[in-house]
């Protein structure tokens, strides 16, 4: 579609680049070169802060610390080198290996230093002293990468010798050598929760591991020569692989499936990365372009020209604005990575909505996103009027007060926070769990907070005090949602063990155990009337139980991806889900009939919710979106085809650009919150013909 003629910075050098890093912080630009040294520059202005000389061979690889402060680096001299960005000054050199080293990476907490080498070792060093902890031998044969896990408490290698190795970063004992590639393995990396691994290698092969126990997962076939190049989505859902077959595609972690062949480059991928929002890939190819795709759709958005040579590296900046690039040409260039078309009302607030909620007097609307922010709209207008800050890692749940006067949110840095709906300010930060809080729950007579988490636990707080009442055990893996019934006295839970577990608030003893879903829970919410469950799994399913006897009554099917999110409406007559299959979708509680299928997200929707009168429906989607949806009004006069065509009946009636999907508003839409801003279709009073007319623009 769109095509950028210029960079917006170029920065030129004598000698071929090898590698670019970009900081945290999106301040610096670091690079290895072959002329032997690493450089370091200013993102903004392009200005030269320092060539750090001290390396007598080609760099091939360099990294920045987590604050931005330190750079490592290292190269073909066998050594690993340690720079302070502010100063250039050279802290330490790190000696060790008897060959070339070919990866170095931080330890997220920048404690520590990996690094791999031709000499088949991987040493870990201590990033303060520069002292060598611990040699970590086991491969046969050179290795070509090393990466941490998020939480710094495991490393990964990949080798020539075909395996994938994962370490004990604190004992430095091996704890797998996983098999299944047939030649060298040339990219790893950790998912984004530490609980997979995803290599790329010379057979061609893309392979998801289970990194707690070794097991291989997937087996991701596709791909007609070496892959270069994988990476994870920020949420862990996706991968992304770039291959010398030209291609770069797009897979399903969690299934394996692939989703997307992007074709368009003419030459081998030497590189491919998520947008910090999931919501784009970046590749550069040795055809010297530099290519952003739509990761959810599919689409080619723009063919970024500029390089004379094959570019090596891309990554985008860490508020995903621009996208850096290196190539064989001597040149880094900076790139804009907006088009620039997309309004500037929400553009800076919403990315992908993982979790929202209608306040009890219907009045504003609650939404939590993966970009750590809550914010708080008016529910007529979509306004913002509040932005929450005070979480330092994603949202994954929030909800209102029964009295409206709070909101409760759930985040990915472990903790749950209590704030005044009034005036923002966050009252509580409530810490008890040892990982992501998935889920969170106000109980109905304002006296509880309920809370689940990836640490496996269910707990219960005091919603006045913040002082946490009970720590319900008995799930087997994480749970994903967490829920109180009517008059406050039970709580459900689901979990990724399969199971729904039903709790007394009072006494924290577990009632019921409901078995019957054949994959992990991702949702679960009482009937109003506290009479039934309602579930949503990853086989697809929707469950309604029996809450008095656990007694499954309905499997309402309809879905053909993961429901991430159920609720009932308040009468207790209905059922919203909402699923990965980017559809909302309406059951009658009282006989499990699916009544609609309301359609018009472009990604997987996250959330859903009535507002209390039962009039409407909300939904929040990764893509980047929040649509109400009137339940009083089912009629569907026109829909959008997969070509992006708004058809009536078989007839097309105009055709809608793919930026523009997630702000349109369909048939059953009342509102649409965008960070495209939003547009409505009208047909009323437009003359129809038979055939198209030629259109011209002077």
């Amino acid at each position: 579609m769109g095509q950028f003629t210029s960079p917006l910075l170029t920065i030129t050098t004598t000698f071929g680049i090898t590698c670019v890093a970009l900081s945290k912080n999106g301040n610096y630009i670091t690079y290895g070169s072959e002329d032997k040294s690493v450089q370091v520059w200013d993102a903004k202005s392009g200005e030269q802060l320092y060539n750090l000389q001290g390396h007598t061979a080609a760099v091939y690889s360099v990294a920045f610390s987590p604050d931005s402060n330190y750079i490592v680096s290292g190269s073909l001299d066998r050594l690993v080198q340690v720079w302070d960005v502010k100063s250039g000054e050279q802290l330490h050199k790190l000696q060790g290996h008897t060959d070339s080293v070919t990866s170095v990476a931080f330890s997220p907490d920048g404690s520590h230093i990996v690094s791999g080498s031709w000499d088949k070792s991987v040493l870990v060093w201590n990033a303060k002293s520069g002292e060598q902890l611990y040699n970590l031998q086991g491969h046969t044969h050179c290795v070509n990468i090393v990466a941490f896990s998020p939480n710094g408490n495991y490393i990964v290698s990949g080798s020539q010798d075909m395996s994938v190795r994962v370490w004990n970063a604190r004992s430095g004992e091996q704890l797998y050598n996983l098999k299944g590639h047939k030649k060298g393995v040339n990219s790893v990396e950790f998912s984004p929760d530490g609980y997979y691994i995803v290599s790329g290698s010379w057979d061609k092969s893309v392979q998801v591991w289970d990194a707690k126990s070794g097991e291989q997962l997937h087996k991701l076939q596709g791909h007609t020569d070496s892959v270069n190049s994988v990476a994870f989505s920020l949420d862990g859902n996706y991968i992304v692989s770039g291959s010398w077959d030209k291609s770069v595609r797009v897979w399903n972690a969690k299934s394996g499936k692939q989703l997307h062949n992007l074709q368009g480059h003419t030459a081998r991928i030497n590189s491919a990365a998520f947008s910090p929002n999931g919501n784009y890939i970046v590749s550069g190819s040795s055809d010297r372009s530099v290519r952003v795709w739509d990761a959810r759709s599919g689409d080619q958005l723009y063919n970024l020209q500029g390089h004379t040579a094959g570019v090596n590296s891309v990554e985008f900046s860490p508020d995903g604005n621009y996208i850096v690039s290196g190539s064989w040409d001597k040149s880094v260039q900076v790139w804009n990575a907006k088009s620039g078309e997309l309004p500037n009302k929400l553009q800076d607030h919403i990315a992908g909505v993982t979790s929202i909620a209608f306040s009890p007097d219907s009045n504003y609307i609650v939404s939590g996103s993966w970009n750590k922010l809550v914010q708080v709209w008016d529910a007529k207008s979509g306004e913002q009027l509040y932005n929450l800050q005070g979480h330092i890692a994603g949202i994954n749940s929030v909800a209102f007060s029964p009295d409206n006067n709070y909101i409760v949110s759930a985040s990915c840095d472990m903790s749950v926070c209590i704030w005044n709906t009034k005036s923002g300010k966050r009252l509580y930060n409530l810490q008890g769990h040892s990982s992501d809080v998935t889920s969170v729950a106000f109980s109905p007579d304002n006296n509880y907070i309920v809370s689940g988490s990836k640490d496996k636990s269910v707990q219960v707080w005091n919603a006045k005090s913040g002082e946490k009442l009970y720590d319900l055990q008995g799930h087997t893996d994480l749970v994903t949602s967490v829920a109180f019934s009517s008059d406050s006295n039970y709580i459900a839970s689901g979990s990724w063990d399969e199971s729904v577990r039903v709790w007394d608030t009072r006494s924290g003893d577990q009632l019921y155990n409901l078995q019957g879903h054949t994959d992990w829970i991702a949702s679960v919410a009482f009937s109003p009337d506290g009479n039934y469950i309602v579930s949503g799994s990853w086989n697809k399913s929707v469950q309604v139980w029996n809450a008095k006897s656990g007694e499954q009554l309905y499997n309402l099917q309809g879905h053909t991806d993961c429901v991430a999110s159920v609720a009932f409406s308040p009468d207790s007559n209905y059922i919203v889900s909402g699923s990965w299959d980017k559809s909302v979708r309406v059951w009658d509680a009282k006989s499990g009939e699916q009544l609609y299928n309301l359609q018009g997200h472009t990604a997987e929707v996250s959330s859903v919710a009535f507002s209390p009168d039962g009039y409407y429906i909300v939904s929040g989607s990764w893509d980047e979106s929040m649509r109400v949806w009137n339940t009083r009004k089912p009629k569907i006069v026109w829909s959008m085809n997969s070509k992006g065509w708004i058809i009536s009946t078989s007839n097309q009636l105009m055709w809608i650009p793919p930026t523009k999907y997630s702000g349109l508003y369909y048939p059953n839409s009342s509102l649409v919150i965008s960070r495209y801003g939003s547009i409505k279709v009208s047909f009323e009073n437009s003359p129809l013909g038979s055939s198209w007319q030629k259109c011209y623009t002077a």
